[in-house]
């Protein structure tokens, strides 16, 4: 008879809901980084570096293609190239969910690491919401509710709209989890666990006063302004979503390295600000990408461009003939091969598998490095867990 009770015990807590796991649920937002422009065909060099190995292990299956996370599904709403809001796709996590314009053999952002790592440190399945335009600042496109009027008149009409897409996409995958993550069980419902913020260029380089103005260009700028938004950001993402307590990642812009100008640090200061607030402290953490900066492709690159300077004349006459409307292809072809032919023949094997293997874009999208964006989705991860303990 004990027994059977102790069984119908259990069954009734099961019933009620008492040892239910919530899916947790994490929301991704930003500009061009966070839609993330690294190829895929870049990660051969995650797997070269021993100190990223055993991370490469974890995003292939047995025959070297990105893994397919059983578990961890994602809702992603992008834009075009322009940055315009164009579509939404939904599925289960594997590579192809980074940046959805030319795209190649496919992108990856920090999502595709962060839900593998996230997954791995949880146990439980997980659900990103991810949200990102390219070319969108804080101060303008994501300018948050409280953060109050922007005083350019130009900028009014754009002031605050992919904030507002922010939100309705996070309340429209809430409100049917089940149609992004099919066994979702509305009986455990579901838990804002997270959100991870990484953004920044376009407020870099953007339309901030000059500390002094005296000294015109060669003052460095008063971001001051941007602390103060993404302190009114997380505030108003917490209260719009109803999660008070919701602990908050900003990734702080790293691209450079740690060989910056003095303008960049203090906007890395700025970004970093909030964290440091009393108000945040316990549920607001940075993580500093710049560790991450792919350094080793900036030596591979300076090497490249010492012999490209050698070929300058060349160039330069290839160039002009094209503008006085001289179809100059099968030169410019022919000059590309002499190129890469003393270019094979000046670098290392190891610095040449870098040159076609390591890199996907431009350096503002951090060379569009696999192996970058791995280490920040793994350690985007690693930090929100922490910040729950």
């Amino acid at each position: 008879m004990k027994s059977t009770i102790t069984i119908l015990t259990f069954a009734l807590l099961a019933t009620l809901g008492l040892d239910a796991k919530p899916l947790k649920v994490f929301i991704l937002t930003g500009q061009s980084n966070m839609e993330g422009h690294a190829q895929t065909s870049t990660f051969p060099a995650i797997a070269k570096d021993p100190k990223t190995a055993d991370l490469y292990k974890q995003m292939v299956d047995a025959d070297g293609n990105p893994v397919v996370c059983d578990d961890v599904w994602i809702a992603y709403t992008y834009g075009n190239f322009s940055g315009d809001p164009v579509g939404k796709r939904s599925g289960q996590l594997t590579a192809g969910y980074g940046s959805q314009h030319h795209v190649g053999t496919g992108k990856i952002g920090p999502e595709f690491t962060f839900g593998i790592t996230m997954r791995e440190l949880l146990g439980e399945p997980v659900l990103l919401i991810k949200a990102a335009w390219g070319g969108k600042s804080l101060q303008v496109d994501f300018r948050p509710p409280s953060g109050g009027e922007i005083d350019d008149e130009k900028a009014k009409e754009a002031a605050g709209v992919n904030y507002k897409l922010l939100i309705d996409h996070v309340k429209e995958v809430l409100a049917d989890p089940k149609s992004v993550y099919p066994d979702y069980d509305p009986r455990e419902g579901y838990e804002l666990a997270g959100f991870v913020w990484f953004q920044g260029f376009n407020d870099m380089v953007g339309n901030y006063p000059r500390v002094d103005s005296s000294k015109g260009r060669r003052s460095i700028k008063d971001y001051s302004e941007y602390s103060r938004l993404l302190a009114c950001l997380i505030r108003d993402v917490r209260k719009d979503i109803s999660a008070p307590k919701l602990p908050f990642v900003i990734g702080i812009l790293g691209v450079g390295g740690e060989d910056v100008s003095e303008n960049a640090k203090a906007f890395r200061n700025a970004m970093a600000a909030p964290a440091g607030m009393d108000e945040f402290k316990s549920s607001v953490a940075n993580v500093f990408t710049e560790k991450y900066w792919p350094t080793e492709l900036d030596e591979v690159l300076a090497k490249q461009m010492d012999v490209k300077k050698e070929f300058a004349d060349q160039q330069n006459e290839i160039k002009q003939r094209q503008k006085d409307g001289e179809n100059v292809r099968e030169d410019q072809a022919k000059l590309n091969d002499e190129i890469r032919a003393k270019v094979e023949t000046t670098l290392t094997k190891d610095e040449l598998f870098l040159l076609d293997k390591g890199m996907s874009n431009r350096s503002f999208h951090y060379y569009g490095s696999a192996k970058f964006f791995a280490q920040i989705g793994k350690a985007f991860a690693e930090t929100l867990v922490d910040l729950k303990k």
